[in-house]
């Protein structure tokens, strides 16, 4: 793996050959992976996994190394689905010339000899009083958030960690005096937005190629993370224009 090569930049060619704009750069990797975007390649350079050099005028051009992490990038994304935290610090062993070990397939490949794939390992959940622990409500401050769609139990009446965390937020906000009531606008909002993220990934669940469908939930956690963080900037922005 090539060290990083971007940066600030003339964007001139390099040793390393002719440096690409980033519709080249799109054109080379599809081959390889053809959900990917342009939107895609700004996104991992936000997230700090490439610097491509800049022009005067601003325009990105990605020497080869650029593209060989790129590449790098969405191969374990795809094939390991480790999150970006954990190629980020691949990425740095890389360059510091490390060897980095690479776990196995994300998923189980079905045996040759027509063996049934492994089941995946069961969500671990947790009762409803462990739940209430958990979130220091008791059994009617439960029924409330549920009544409201804030809270559900999953078929076997257990709760996921997220349930855990929701119920944990629920309980902070309502010290300061907001209702179930009061968040049923944020459950609709977060509807939408999810419903705008399953629309996103829809395309590479009914791909062909199994490995860009495993590759559809990693994306569909992507946009959630960003779809948290631009929400989160927006309440702010709103509040330093309500209370300025």
């Amino acid at each position: 793996m090539p060290r990083r090569t971007g940066g600030a930049g003339d964007g001139t060619a390099t040793a390393d050959g002719a440096l690409l704009s980033i519709g080249a750069v799109l054109s080379r990797l599809r081959d390889e992976f053809p959900e990917v975007s342009i939107s895609k390649i700004r996104f991992l350079e936000a997230e700090g996994l490439v610097e491509p050099q800049r022009t005067p005028s601003g325009y990105r051009k990605f020497a080869p190394g650029d593209v060989e992490r790129l590449a790098y990038v969405l191969r374990v994304q795809r094939d390991h689905y480790l999150p970006l935290r954990v190629i980020r610090e691949h990425l740095d062993a890389l360059d510091r010339g490390e060897k980095v070990a690479l776990p196995g397939p994300a998923e189980p490949r079905e045996a040759l000899d027509g063996a049934e794939p492994a089941e995946p390992p069961e969500e671990l959940r947790i009762g409803r009083e462990e739940l209430l622990a958990a979130t220091g409500a008791d059994g009617a401050e439960l029924e409330q958030w549920e009544s409201y769609g804030l809270v559900e139990a999953g078929r076997d009446g257990g709760y996921d960690a997220e349930m855990v965390t929701i119920g944990r937020l629920i309980a902070d906000l309502g010290r300061y005096g907001l209702e179930p009531r009061h968040l049923r606008a944020v459950k609709a909002a977060a509807d939408r937005e999810a419903g705008l993220v399953e629309q996103v990934v829809a395309p590479l669940r009914r791909h062909r190629n199994p490995q860009t469908r495993r590759h559809a939930e990693a994306t569909a956690r992507e946009l959630a993370a960003l779809s948290v963080r631009l929400h989160a900037a927006m309440v702010q922005s709103a509040l330093r224009v309500r209370l300025s």
